[in-house]
C-alpha cells in the first residue's frame, strides 16, 4: 500500500471565529491553520502502523572533529510503519509535549499518516520525521 505521511505544526494564533467571519470557514494567508506541513513519501509498501507512548529514540552519526556520537532521546512519541512481512521500513518521531493528534487515514490502496504537533515550544528537525522539543535535544549535539 502506498503511504504518505504528513506532520503539520498548528498554528497557535490561528483563529476559527475569524476565519468563520471573514473567509468562509476557511484559513487565509494571514490566519493560517498550520504554520508548516512536512510530507514524506514512503517507498516500500506499508501495511501497518503502531504508536509507542513514551520512547526513546537514537540519534546517531559523526560529529564535526570526525567522533562518532549516538545519543539517546527519551519521552518521544514513536510511529514505526510496517510492510506485510512485519518488517519495520520507516519511523516517525516526536517529544512527547509537542504532539497533539494522530490519524491514520485508508482509501483503496493509499494510507496517509498525519501526525499534529503543537505549536508551544521551539523544536528541531535533525532528521526527517523525527522532530525533538528543544527541552528534550541532547546537549552534547548543540553547537554554538
Amino acid at each position: 500500500m502506498h503511504c504518505t505521511v504528513r506532520v503539520y505544526l498548528h498554528n497557535d494564533h490561528f483563529s476559527q471565529e475569524y476565519a468563520d467571519e471573514h473567509n468562509n470557514g476557511q484559513e487565509s494567508e494571514l490566519n493560517r491553520r498550520f504554520e508548516w506541513e512536512d510530507e514524506l513519501e514512503i517507498k516500500q509498501a506499508v501495511v501497518r502502523v503502531e504508536e509507542f507512548v513514551e520512547d526513546e529514540v537514537v540519534l546517531q552519526g559523526t560529529m564535526p572533529d570526525g567522533a562518532p556520537f549516538h545519543e539517546t532521546v527519551p519521552n518521544m512519541r514513536r510511529f514505526i510503519l510496517f510492510d506485510e512481512e512485519g518488517t519495520p521500513v520507516a519511523q516517525i518521531a516526536c517529544s512527547e509535549c509537542l504532539f497533539d493528534t494522530f490519524e491514520e487515514i485508508v482509501e483503496g490502496d493509499n494510507m496517509e499518516v498525519r501526525v499534529y504537533l503543537k505549536d508551544r515550544e521551539p523544536l528541531s528537525n535533525p532528521v526527517p520525521g523525527i522532530y525533538i522539543a528543544a527541552r528534550d535535544y541532547p546537549k552534547t549535539l548543540i553547537f554554538e
